[in-house]
């Protein structure tokens, strides 16, 4: 086995731009809003872009190695996350994600629970995470009256700011920000507001899942000093585990044979060795560490985020510890 790339899968949208050419060199014609870039989902899977595997889709070499790819404690029905970067050029939308339960019985795929690490941001950028001073009928009454920006909670932003989004948080990325979001293999979205676009509202289905006891704020993190460089632990949760590897000279690891490592490369340009060879990865791109892979180094420089789904109870004791 060895790292694998993907062929990032481009999205345009309304609100996307161009400042993802300020790293990739790849960008079609467009605004482009989301680059699926670790992804196996019905409305994008990624093709293997290197190596042994070159051309072959996410969900067929799952399907052919199953857990030397996945792990032997991921289910290898249904791939569990999906990482994106996002370009927001103007304000996405106002909106939340469902829980599993009513995602389930509703759209008939898993809900959405995310984090997002602000890759840049302008100077005035910021992002709203939660509502605020209202209960549910206040915050329908407001929908009702196109008004609802006194009750959201608008949060300040900077390069490396990290968020942990719950599903029923409602929330909205704004302009001038371009994003590394983790998130459950999920594609469903329910719209509140939209700046008049014209796109479907969907009011009904999102008041049904707003949980307007969550409240919304930047992760603090806990930082652990470690020889050749730094881990911050962000998020952890059953979804996904997120930390922040900020490398000096060398960062030594070995996989997992119960699961599946992703890491996103977010300032500076990684060399990984492993047995039988190596891989150069720059900014903005990820990469997926096969269960099997065995032990592996990265060295250079820089900053990556790391994602993967944890054993929690395991991943607490090492922070504790």
């Amino acid at each position: 086995m060895y790292p694998i790339k993907f062929d990032n899968i481009y999205f345009e949208k309304v609100w996307g731009g161009r400042d993802l050419a300020d790293f990739r060199n790849n960008l079609p014609k467009g605004d482009i809003g989301e680059s699926w870039d670790i992804a196996c989902h019905p409305h994008g899977t990624g093709i293997i872009s290197s190596g042994k595997f070159k051309g072959m889709k996410f969900d067929e070499l799952i399907s052919t190695l199953g857990e030397r790819v996945v792990g032997t404690k991921i289910s290898k029905e249904r791939f569990p996350l999906l990482l994106k970067i996002i370009n927001a050029k103007e304000n996405l939308s106002v909106q939340v994600h469902p829980n599993d339960d009513y995602a389930l019985k509703v759209e008939g795929e898993f809900g959405k629970t995310e984090a997002w690490y602000v890759l840049e941001a302008l100077e005035e950028a910021y992002i709203i995470v939660g509502t605020k001073n209202c209960t549910k009928d206040e915050f329908k009454q407001a929908l009702n009256h196109g008004d609802i920006e006194p009750y959201l909670n608008k949060v300040p932003v900077k390069k490396g700011d990290v968020f942990f989004v719950k599903s029923g948080l409602v929330h909205a990325i704004g302009e001038g920000i371009v994003i590394v979001e983790i998130q459950q293999n999920s594609d469903t979205t329910y719209r509140v507001h939209d700046y008049n676009r014209g796109r479907e509202i969907h009011v009904k289905r999102a008041l049904d899942v707003i949980d307007f006891s969550l409240k919304g704020g930047k992760c603090r993190g806990l930082k652990t000093e470690l020889k050749g460089y730094n881990k911050t632990n962000y998020c952890l949760s059953k979804y996904f585990s997120l930390e922040l590897y900020d490398v000096n000279y060398k960062l030594e690891e070995t996989s997992d044979k119960e699961r599946f490592y992703i890491f996103t490369c977010v300032e500076g340009n990684v060399s990984i060795v492993y047995e039988g060879g190596s891989e150069d990865i720059f900014k903005g791109d990820s990469f997926l560490i096969p269960a099997t892979l065995g032990a592996y180094s990265i060295e250079g420089r820089l900053s990556l985020l790391k994602s993967y789904v944890p054993d929690v109870e395991k991943v607490r004791k090492e922070i504790i510890k």
